[in-house]
């Protein structure tokens, strides 16, 4: 938004000529998805309280996690928010890649929140059937795949980019639109498993979006790219504005949620990460690095 704002303006006002720079919205969305959480974070974590929605915990899991059950949970509502408006805000809405992103994290969002909202009408860890979510998973991963496989972004569109071997590029064809569901459910459910204890979901996330957050700004830099020997993707260097807002979202989660905990993401925030960095993965054609 605010690219489409100021930037058509750089000619009179050569200040307003940053914003033609990735780099520079990269930072504000980082700085911005930051802030936003600490700003809707208290007022999140208020509601949460008042309507009780708290983490429902298995009981046949360890002991130490009982105490545990009355934190608040569904805390992946303020991730979700602040990635999304932290990216319409300082990205270049006209690119199809950012638009990709954004689908996935809230399509796989809306399939946690789902999830999480019958868990606490039955008041115990169980949501939706493993089938049933699984299923829901599977059809965000097609929707992605076959986009990317109907529209592609370039000539290596259906190819797999292997890490330490530039040259060989095995083309996958039809099999890539599974091999892309592969990738978004696998990812979506590593962050889901890793919710639950203090600080490790997002943590770890973290480290992976701002790890991805470079290698959008490589994959879509002709030079950079051309020097690396990687695959050049048009369009990536926008990507990187997404995983910014992402990596400022996590930032800012993770001030609620570090030890002692005062609020879990629940499957909302976690499928919808997980889903959202896949298909960062496969739009930049590093699928092969979340391994």
């Amino acid at each position: 938004m605010l690219f489409h704002l100021f930037y058509p303006w750089h000619e009179h006002f050569i200040l307003f000529n940053v914003f033609r720079y990735v780099t520079f919205r990269t930072g504000g969305a980082i700085f911005t998805a930051f802030l936003l959480s600490l700003i809707l974070g208290p007022y999140l974590l208020r509601k949460l309280e008042q309507y009780q929605i708290r983490q429902q915990i298995r009981p046949d899991g360890p002991q130490s996690h009982l105490q545990k059950a009355n934190t608040p949970t569904m805390g992946g509502i303020l991730i979700l928010t602040t990635i999304v408006l932290s990216t319409l805000l300082w990205a270049d809405l006209r690119n199809r890649l950012v638009w990709l992103c954004v689908f996935s994290l809230l399509a796989m969002g809306g399939l946690g929140f789902g999830d999480d909202l019958l868990k606490l009408i039955r008041r115990d860890s169980r949501g939706l059937p493993a089938a049933y979510k699984l299923l829901g998973q599977a059809l965000v991963g097609l929707l992605v795949g076959g986009y990317l496989f109907f529209w592609p972004t370039g000539p290596h569109a259906t190819k797999l980019a292997i890490p330490f071997f530039k040259m060989w590029l095995p083309d996958l064809g039809w099999f890539y639109i599974p091999f892309v569901m592969l990738v978004i459910v696998s990812t979506s459910n590593a962050v889901n498993l890793a919710d639950g204890l203090d600080g490790l979901a997002i943590g770890l996330f973290l480290m992976a979006s701002s790890t991805y957050t470079l290698m959008a700004y490589l994959a879509g830099h002709a030079a950079v790219s051309r020097y690396l020997q990687i695959l050049f993707v048009r369009g990536a260097s926008e990507v990187t504005v997404f995983c910014g807002a992402m990596v400022g979202a996590s930032i800012g989660f993770l001030w609620f949620n570090a030890y002692p905990a005062q609020v879990f993401m629940g499957d909302v925030g976690s499928l919808g990460l997980g889903a959202a960095l896949g298909t960062v993965a496969v739009a930049i054609k590093s699928e092969l690095l979340l391994v």
